[in-house]
């Protein structure tokens, strides 16, 4: 817990080899660079530097998951040069000084790109793995349906296709668990905020408490906060950099960005992936909900395809059943696509 008081201080730790000595090859790094004109923060770590490039964007817009690493990409770090950025906006890259103007989808494509093009120039790779989790899932796709020369595959996780549809079916499946537990206060309170689409972000709101309430968001963990403790001793984050997540999930949140996403459907954009393409699924995902992936899946087109199902897990199966995320990556999806 000392590393919870650490106001300002923030580092990642060297990979040390048994002999207790920096392993030679290996990068451990916590940078600030300039991406969109604007400072933002990227964490990389990696056994050989040698290995294949992996670019995780997380979710929200705005849930930053760099804090998560050092519980859960440790073994991925042995295989790929794994790197964790937090978006513009999100979490270390937070900034009051940020432009609201810029919080737009397509600066967000941008963003990746520029940073796809920057990793691959200094790590000397010709393409990279790509692996997007629920907005990062709709953001992945986008940039490597415009941009595919770059990636030697694309992994969706909770993939987000078509937001209106995708509201419509999860805020049903909330009201539904309600009736059926019989639970008054939640009828109540997501009958109030009919009619509901999702883009008004005070409903979203109350129709994601009901849904993390009743396991459409996470199986694995009792509660979200439950589950966000565990970054609590990430040494890549100070107190203050928790502060600066909570400020970046508002900001994200309340921004225009939210509102634009419903504007990017993936089942009108995209009918072909020119990549190799896998969608890992959660049983219990009802955020984003499996048959919106399961149709867009089926329909679209691309050189290797796959559906693959996490069956204790909802929204969040990379956390969820981390060891199954991770062995298939390192066994199935590596030696499947890299060349």
């Amino acid at each position: 817990m000392v590393r919870f008081f650490s106001l300002f201080y923030s580092k990642t730790p060297k990979i040390i080899d048994s002999s207790g000595e920096v392993k030679p090859g290996s990068i451990a790094s916590l940078e600030k660079v300039e991406i969109g004109g604007i400072e933002q923060c990227i964490l990389i770590r990696g056994h050989d530097t040698s290995n294949p490039l992996l670019l995780m964007l997380h979710g929200g817009p705005g849930s930053a998951e760099m804090a998560m690493a050092h519980r859960f990409d440790r073994e991925l770090e042995k295989h790929f040069i794994v790197v964790n950025w937090d978006q513009r906006g999100a979490g270390k890259s937070f900034s009051k000084k940020i432009p609201k103007e810029s919080m737009n989808v397509e600066q967000f494509i941008s963003d990746t790109h520029e940073l796809v093009l920057m990793l691959k120039k200094r790590f000397n790779k010709e393409k990279i793995y790509l692996v997007g989790h629920s907005w990062g899932s709709q953001l992945g796709s986008l940039v490597v349906h415009r941009f595919s020369e770059h990636f030697h595959a694309y992994i969706g996780i909770g993939q987000v296709v078509n937001l209106y549809k995708n509201e419509e079916i999860s805020y049903q499946y909330v009201l539904n668990e309600a009736k059926k537990r019989e639970n008054k206060k939640a009828i109540k309170a997501l009958e109030a905020i009919q009619p509901y689409t999702g883009v008004e972000f005070k409903k979203l709101r109350i129709q994601r408490k009901w849904l993390n309430k009743f396991g459409g968001a996470m199986r694995a963990y009792k509660s979200q906060l439950a589950f966000l403790r565990l970054g609590f001793s990430a040494p890549e984050y100070s107190l203050r950099d928790f502060f600066k997540f909570i400020r970046g999930m508002l900001f994200c949140a309340k921004s225009s960005l939210w509102p634009d996403l419903f504007k990017y459907n993936l089942d009108e954009i995209i009918k072909e992936y020119k990549v190799p393409v896998y969608f890992f699924v959660g049983k219990y995902d009802y955020n984003t909900p499996f048959e919106l992936s399961e149709e867009f899946y089926k329909k679209v087109s691309a050189p290797k395809k796959e559906y693959i199902w996490f069956e204790n897990s909802a929204h969040m199966p990379n956390f969820e059943e981390n060891q199954k995320y991770t062995e298939l990556l390192i066994t199935k999806i590596l030696p499947e696509t890299y060349s």
